[in-house]
């Protein structure tokens, strides 16, 4: 009888082989590394558990079946990669590829399975990324506010946002423990016509008032071209639509958005005008890329480890961790240039996959056919 994904993807006897042994080994994986993570992360924290009185179940169902998902989907793609080159290099090293070639399977037919394995994985995984792990990530940071470490929110860099129509603001930074900005400036338009510019030294917001008082500031006004009445103070009082919330961020609040919430909240931003969205930005297309690089990971580890060479299947292994670190390093230094540097985080999110694929692509026309 013909199993449902015999009947869904169409395949034969010997894909479902090479998809059960691609699916088992890859879950295997996933398992034995979470397990060592958990391992690793109770002992690291079971002095705060039990610091701070955090009950069994909160411990068990509120952070550690949060933390398994988070993780594991995470390094899904590099998961992805160290199973295919596992069990196609045993498969290489029983003969069972030589045997599949040359009883006429060409590798390009060969390769449908671990297409089906990484689409099934990919998919899988944008659909936890995107809607189920977030609302967990929720649950899990609490848990650790409460009984572990304090949430902790920091002040933005280089803040310019609109605060209401022709009224702009820019902080060049803002300081979350003592609620100071600064490098204030705030400019008011009449149409395309600069009509006030305030600049200060800093700018405090008063919690009793919820104002801000500016400190030693220029007030200009400018009347025509060529007049502007100038005022000069060490403080002075306002009353401004914004808050200090606009000026922070928790820490990592990004992963707690599902995708359609995280594509609202950057519209919102962009259309006041607050900079500093990249963060944002990159674990947005991170989600889309990422079951992406199921599939060239594949392809690859497949072209990789289906020859066979002197040096056993522990040079495939090694190679395929050392690409795998690379593949990470690469996504690192790129991530890192889209925030403190001016690429895109489209393009740095994106670019390790494309120059993997080009990888992928050598590799391909390598391989034994």
């Amino acid at each position: 009888m013909e199993s449902w994904y015999t009947k869904l993807f169409g395949l034969k006897k010997l894909d479902v082989y090479i998809l059960r042994k691609f699916l088992g080994t890859f879950f295997f994986a996933i398992l034995l590394i979470i397990s060592i993570s958990v391992v690793f992360d109770l002992a690291e924290k079971i002095d705060d558990f039990l610091e701070n009185a955090a009950p069994l179940n909160a411990i068990v169902f509120d952070y550690y079946a949060n933390f398994v998902p988070y993780f594991a989907n995470l390094f899904t793609p590099l998961f992805v990669f160290i199973a295919v080159i596992f069990f196609t290099s045993k498969m290489a090293y029983q003969t069972e590829i030589i045997a599949i070639l040359s009883s006429g399977v060409s590798f390009r037919r060969l390769m449908v399975p671990y297409i089906v394995g990484a689409f099934i994985i990919g998919a899988f995984s944008f659909v936890l990324g995107s809607y189920v792990i977030p609302p967990a990530n929720k649950v899990r940071l609490d848990f650790e506010s409460t009984y572990v470490r304090k949430r902790r929110e920091t002040g933005m860099n280089n803040i310019h946002m609109q605060i209401e129509p022709n009224v702009y603001v820019y902080v060049r930074r803002y300081s979350s423990l003592r609620e100071v900005g600064d490098d204030f400036s705030l400019e008011v338009f009449d149409g395309k016509q600069l009509r006030k510019k305030i600049t200060a030294q800093s700018a405090v917001y008063d919690t009793a008032t919820s104002g801000w008082s500016l400190r030693n500031y220029v007030k200009r006004e400018y009347i025509s071209r060529e007049k502007q009445i100038i005022t000069e103070g060490r403080e002075m009082d306002t009353i401004l639509n914004m808050r200090p919330a606009d000026l922070k961020e928790e820490r990592k609040f990004f992963e707690t958005m599902t995708t359609p919430e995280l594509t609202t909240y950057i519209e919102e931003q962009q259309q006041r005008g607050v900079g500093n969205v990249e963060e944002f930005l990159i674990e947005k297309h991170r989600r889309q890329a990422s079951p992406f690089s199921a599939f060239i990971l594949s392809i690859m580890g497949l072209s990789l480890a289906s020859r066979k060479v002197r040096g056993g299947m522990g040079l495939h292994i090694g190679i395929g961790i050392a690409l795998s670190f690379g593949y990470i390093l690469f996504m690192t230094v790129s991530t890192t240039f889209a925030i403190n540097g001016n690429m895109s985080p489209w393009l740095a999110v994106w670019i390790p996959n494309f120059v993997f694929a080009l990888v992928a692509a050598y590799l391909y026309r390598r391989a034994p056919k």
